[in-house]
């Protein structure tokens, strides 16, 4: 019976430079501000309740200090989800 041919490979030869490794994950400052944002949208609720009438620049907002306050909790809600 007649013998099917040898295959003969190839030499691997390496590419001539290694590829760059990719960069995972946030940059280091992206969850200190994540969380800043968060707790500086809770301060401003709160001081809003405790002394709003007392400080001029809550006092003229009025009820828009908790849309201010939600708004920057949204925005570390919304810088939360780009997060790795």
């Amino acid at each position: 019976m007649p013998e099917s041919p040898v295959r003969r490979k190839k030499s691997f030869t390496p590419p001539p430079t290694a590829p760059k490794a990719a960069v995972f994950g946030s940059a280091s400052w992206w969850a200190p501000a994540m969380v800043a944002f968060f707790v500086l949208g809770l301060l401003w609720i709160v001081v809003y309740y405790i002394a709003g009438a007392d400080l001029p620049v809550m006092k003229t907002l009025g009820w828009w200090n908790v849309v201010v306050g939600f708004g920057l909790i949204g925005v570390g809600f919304g810088m939360s989800t780009r997060w790795r």
